[in-house]
C-alpha cells in the first residue's frame, strides 16, 4: 500500500509538473486551446506531424477575430501575433523589450554552435553583430560577384546535363547545390564543387544540418518540457566535431591571420585582431543607471559558431527560395516568359554578362522572387521575447519576461486581408508602384528591425543571380512527378522545406537566345 501511495503521489507530482503552467493564457483573457500535460499545443510538433510553422498557422487561423493567440509550448506560454501594428511594435518600437530571440531553452548552458549571431541573445547578439556587419557592405559584396559567377556556369551545366537527357531534376537540390558552393567560396575560401561532385563532401555536409531525426526531436522535446535537468542535453552535438574540425583547419592553413581572399574566414580574423569586443551592455546596468561595459574576446569556437550560421542560413534559405521560386514560374509559363524577357533585355546591355550591376537592374526577376518568399518564406515564422515585463498597449496586455512571442509569416503573407488572392502567383504585387503600405510589417521575408536578417543583401544577390543564370538558358516546366501543390516536411525546424523536393523539367531555350553564356 505504502508502494502505491508513494507511485500516485508521485504521479500527481509529474501532473502538477506538466501542466504548472497552464493558467497563465486563461487568467490574461487570451483564448487558446486547451493545452496537454507537457505536450501543451505543441503534441503534433512532437510527434513529427506538423512543422512549427505548419502549428503557427494552425493557431492563426484558428482565432481570425484576435490580435493574439496564445499557445503553449511544452508547458512554456507564447503569443501569436496577428496584427501588423503589435508586430511592428516587437520588431521595432519597442525592441528594447524584445531583443532577445528565444531559441535557446536555457540561457546559462548554450552549446557551442548555437553561440552564433542568429541564436544569440542579450550582449552576444550585440558585440557580434557589431563586429559582424562590416562584412556585408555593398562594396564587399561587388568584390564576391566574380565567385557567383563561377558557380552560376556550373550551375548551368548541371541543368544543362538533366535537359539533354530530357529527365527531370530536383530543382531543391539543385540550387541548394549552387548555394552549398557558392557558400562555401565566399565563407570558407574552399571550393565545394558540389555542382559537380555528385557525392560533395561539403553538400552532404549541409543535408546533415537539416536531416532532423527523431532522436532530434525527442531531445528538443526534452529541453522543453525539462529545461533544468536536461540543460546539458546538446541539440547540435553530432555537428560539433565536423565543423570545429573544418574551420580549425582553415585557420590553420591560413596561420590565423587574413590572407586577402575578402571571404567570411577572412573577415573573422580581421575581427579577432582588433581586440576584444565592447559594447554597451542591453542586459546590466550600473548603479546610476547607466548601462554597463561589456567585452568579449572572439574566440576560436566563436568563430566556428558564426561560420556554421553563415554556412547553414546562407544555403539552405536561398535554396528553399529559388527552388519554389522556379515552382511557380514553372505553373506560370506567362510569367516566366516575361521573366525571361528582361532576363534577356538586361543582358543585352551588360555584352550578355551576368554582373552585379545587371542584376541590379532585374527588377520584375526579383518581383518574382519576393512573390515566391510571400507564398512560402523560408523562415515560416520569427520569434522574439520578451526580455522583461511587457505591456502590449492595444490590449492593455501584459506579459512577463521570458515569454516567447511568434510571428507567423507563413499565415500573414497568404492573409487575403493583406494580399488580394493570396494563392494566386502575382509578382505585380512588387513593382514599387503597387507595394501596399499596409503589408509593410505582414511581408517580412528577412524579418525587420536591429535583428533583421544580416545576409539579406547577400541572399538576394545569389538567389537572384542563380535565377538569372537558369532562365537565361532553360525554361522550367512541370515534370511527370512534379505536384502542383508540393507537401511541406513536417520535420521541418527554423526553415521550412518540401517533403520529396521540388522535381522540374527543364528544356534548353532557343539557342538565338541572347542570354546564352555568362
Amino acid at each position: 500500500m505504502i508502494t502505491l501511495a508513494i507511485a500516485l503521489v508521485a504521479l500527481v507530482a509529474l501532473y502538477l509538473y506538466g501542466t504548472r503552467s497552464f493558467s497563465y493564457w486563461q487568467k490574461k483573457g487570451v483564448k487558446h486551446d486547451k493545452p496537454i500535460a507537457f505536450f501543451g499545443n505543441n503534441a503534433a510538433a512532437y510527434l513529427m506531424k506538423k512543422s512549427i510553422t505548419q502549428m503557427a498557422v494552425d493557431a492563426y487561423w484558428k482565432y481570425p477575430k484576435e490580435k493574439v493567440v496564445g499557445f503553449y509550448r511544452s508547458t512554456s506560454p507564447e503569443l501569436v501575433i496577428r496584427d501588423p501594428e503589435i508586430v511592428k511594435r516587437i520588431l521595432i518600437t519597442d525592441f528594447q523589450y524584445f531583443y532577445p530571440r528565444g531559441l535557446n531553452v536555457h540561457k546559462t548552458a548554450i552549446e557551442p554552435l548555437m553561440r552564433n549571431l542568429f541564436f544569440a541573445d542579450g550582449d552576444l547578439w550585440r558585440m557580434l553583430r557589431q563586429r559582424i556587419t562590416p562584412a556585408f557592405t555593398s562594396g564587399k559584396l561587388k568584390a564576391m560577384f566574380p565567385l557567383i559567377v563561377e558557380r552560376a556556369e556550373k550551375l548551368q551545366a548541371r541543368a544543362l546535363s538533366a535537359a539533354t537527357a530530357n529527365r527531370e531534376m530536383d530543382a531543391r537540390d539543385l540550387m541548394a547545390r549552387y548555394t552549398t558552393d557558392f557558400i562555401g567560396a565566399c565563407g570558407f575560401g574552399l571550393d565545394a564543387d558540389s555542382l559537380n561532385e555528385e557525392d560533395s563532401a561539403f553538400r552532404k555536409l549541409g543535408v546533415s544540418i537539416f536531416d532532423f531525426k527523431p532522436k532530434d526531436v525527442f531531445v528538443a522535446m526534452l529541453k522543453e518540457m525539462f529545461p533544468e535537468a536536461c540543460k546539458n542535453l546538446k541539440y547540435l552535438e553530432r555537428l560539433e566535431k565536423p565543423m570545429f574540425e573544418l574551420v580549425t583547419a582553415i585557420l590553420r592553413q591560413r596561420n590565423y591571420e587574413p590572407v586577402g581572399r575578402n571571404d567570411f574566414i577572412d573577415l573573422l580574423l580581421e575581427c579577432k585582431k582588433k581586440g576584444k569586443m565592447v559594447v554597451e551592455s542591453v542586459e546590466k546596468v550600473n548603479p546610476d543607471g547607466s548601462p554597463e561595459t561589456v567585452s568579449m574576446e572572439l574566440t576560436d569556437e566563436l568563430i566556428a559558431a558564426q561560420v556554421f550560421v553563415f554556412f547553414a542560413a546562407g544555403f539552405e534559405t536561398s535554396s528553399s527560395a529559388t527552388s519554389y521560386t522556379l515552382h511557380q514560374l514553372a505553373y506560370h509559363p506567362e510569367v516566366q516568359k516575361k521573366v525571361q524577357d528582361e532576363i534577356d533585355r538586361v543582358l543585352a546591355k551588360h555584352n550578355n554578362k551576368l554582373s552585379y550591376d545587371a542584376i541590379k537592374e532585374m527588377t520584375y526577376l526579383e518581383c518574382a522572387f519576393k512573390e515566391g518568399m510571400r507564398m512560402f518564406p523560408s523562415l515560416g515564422f520569427l520569434m522574439r521575447q520578451s526580455a522583461r515585463k511587457y505591456t502590449i498597449p492595444e490590449l492593455d496586455l501584459t506579459i512577463d519576461p521570458d515569454v516567447n512571442v511568434v510571428i507567423p509569416l507563413q499565415a500573414l503573407h497568404n492573409d487575403p486581408q493583406y494580399f488580394e488572392e493570396p494563392h494566386v502567383f502575382r509578382p505585380e504585387r512588387f513593382l514599387p508602384d503597387q507595394v501596399d503600405e499596409k503589408t509593410k510589417f505582414v511581408y517580412l521575408p528577412f524579418g525587420d528591425g536591429p535583428r533583421a536578417c544580416i545576409g539579406l543583401r547577400l541572399g538576394l544577390m545569389q538567389s537572384l543571380a542563380g535565377l538569372a543564370a537558369l532562365l537565361s538558358r532553360f525554361t522550367v516546366a512541370p515534370g511527370p512527378s512534379t505536384l502542383r501543390y508540393p507537401v511541406v516536411e513536417p520535420k521541418s525546424g527554423i526553415v521550412q522545406s518540401i517533403k520529396h523536393g521540388l522535381p522540374l523539367s527543364f528544356t534548353v531555350r532557343n539557342p538565338e537566345s541572347v542570354a546564352t553564356t555568362l
